[in-house]
Formats: C-alpha cells, sequence, structure tokens
C-alpha cells in the first residue's frame, strides 16, 4: 500500500521544477523498469504488483532504497500512462559531470530546439543502439527527464548523457579545434557520399524550424538524407527522430565499427 504523502509526492515529479529540486524522475513499465533493476542503476521508489515483485531476483533489488506493493487502483492513481502496467519506479538524476573535451573526442549529436519530449526519447534510443554515448542539447529543448521522453526512449537514457548546455558555446570550442559540425540541411551533401570523420557533431534542428540561423554558422559541412528526388505534399522532410536514426547508423557504418555477423 503507498500513503497519500507518498502518492502527492509521485505526481508531483510530472513537474519539471519540481524534478529539478528534488534530482528525481519516474520510470513506468514492467520492461524499462526490469531493466533498470538488472543493470543494477539505483532506484529511490520501486512500487509494483505482488506478482511483479516476486518475479525479481532479490539480488536485483539491492539497490532499491524502498520497496512497495501496490494494487490495480493505486498504480492507475499515481501512472501517468493511459493503460498502467505492474510497476513504476523513482530514479536519481544521473550525478556525471559535462566535460566539452571528453564529449568531442568521438562523434556526438547535438540539438537545437528539438521540443517534442517523443521525439527526444526516440533520438537517445537511436544514440544507444548506434553508439552515441552523448547528446548535447539546446537549453530550450524537452527535458530529458520528462515522463514522455523517459517512456519513448525505452530504457535507453541508461546508456546515453544528455547534457543541456549553450550549443554556440560547444560549436565555438568545435571550431576552435577543427572538429567537424555536420549540420542537418535540406540543401546538404549527401550522407552516403559524405566522408566523416571518427570524431564530430551531427547537428539536427527544430521539428519545424530546423537549425537556427545562429548556429547554421558553426557548421562545416553540411548533409542531409535523400529522398526519391522530389519533394511531395506531406514529406517536405523526415521526422527528426527518423532523421537522427538514418544519420547515426551511417556514422556508425562509415566508422568501422559495425560488428561482425
Amino acid at each position: 500500500m503507498i500513503s497519500k504523502n507518498r502518492s502527492k509526492f509521485i505526481l508531483s515529479l510530472r513537474n519539471k521544477k519540481v524534478r529539478d529540486l528534488e534530482k528525481l524522475y519516474l520510470i513506468e513499465g514492467d520492461k524499462i523498469v526490469r531493466e533498470f533493476l538488472s543493470a543494477g542503476k539505483p532506484v529511490r521508489y520501486l512500487y509494483a504488483s505482488e506478482d511483479f515483485l516476486k518475479s525479481i531476483a532479490p539480488v536485483q533489488l539491492r539497490n532499491v532504497s524502498e520497496t512497495g506493493v501496490v494494487n490495480e487502483n493505486e498504480l492507475r492513481q499515481i501512472s501517468s500512462l493511459t493503460t498502467p502496467h505492474n510497476a513504476l519506479a523513482v530514479i536519481p538524476f544521473s550525478d556525471k559531470h559535462f566535460d566539452s573535451d571528453k564529449i568531442l573526442s568521438s562523434t556526438c549529436a547535438a540539438l537545437d530546439t528539438v521540443q517534442d519530449p517523443g521525439n527526444l526519447g526516440t533520438i537517445i534510443r537511436a544514440a544507444a543502439w548506434f553508439g552515441i554515448k552523448d547528446i548535447v542539447c539546446s537549453k530550450d529543448c524537452a527535458d530529458v527527464y520528462n515522463p514522455k521522453t523517459v517512456q519513448a526512449s525505452m530504457g535507453a537514457i541508461m546508456h546515453v548523457n544528455v547534457w543541456y548546455c549553450d550549443l554556440k558555446d560547444l560549436l565555438i570550442i568545435a571550431n576552435r579545434n577543427k572538429i567537424p559540425v555536420y549540420g542537418a540541411v535540406l540543401d546538404g551533401d549527401s550522407i552516403y557520399d559524405k566522408k566523416t570523420e571518427d570524431c564530430g557533431i551531427i547537428l539536427l534542428g527544430n521539428e519545424s524550424k530546423g537549425i537556427s540561423d545562429e548556429l547554421m554558422t558553426f557548421i562545416t559541412d553540411k548533409i542531409k538524407i535523400p529522398g526519391i528526388g522530389s519533394v511531395q505534399p506531406g514529406i517536405e522532410s523526415l521526422n527528426v527522430g527518423m532523421a537522427a536514426s538514418v544519420l547515426f547508423s551511417e556514422f556508425l557504418r562509415k566508422s568501422g565499427r559495425l560488428p561482425a555477423h
């Protein structure tokens, strides 16, 4: 059973100000909760059905500070999902520190005003799949700990560092150190023909406006994902999450790091 105060607290974590103050966020759903537990990630609170908890090996609960059994109705009351699953957990923020030199030592992604939480979650998931460890977001991007972002990332949030900063500052450092900035734009060169370096920034823009004029000046290489050859009504461009997946895949292929099959 969960107390009213704890229920109220969990519901308050839907608010970004509360998340930032408490340094805590929510994960929901059997799969993502199991993945966090299997990975040994710290968990502040775990609330789940009795059957779910019985299915978890005791060793996987070693990093859980507090566990509680809840019924379906209680889960529904604290869940942000339309159809709640069997488990919900409260997770501490990552305590890693921003290091531009380390981030720029390999291929990373930079997001300029990507405001849809679902898109951000999709990009995080794609980054994890294709081996990109760092995503640097402008300060007006969607919140990485928004429940919709976390849900869309499907656990990949464990494997990718997501940072927030003034992107202009990062791009200045990249230009100064001759690190390529690959800007995804409609008039760029085909990513399939473009030679890429082992380190660099893949810069993706806002869902409707693209990359801002202020950041365009820092792009060293304009790239695009070619389509069938002509723009058609309704398909003027790819969704930013889809575009990120294609670009990340191609950068991985060109790097020579694809695993043998």
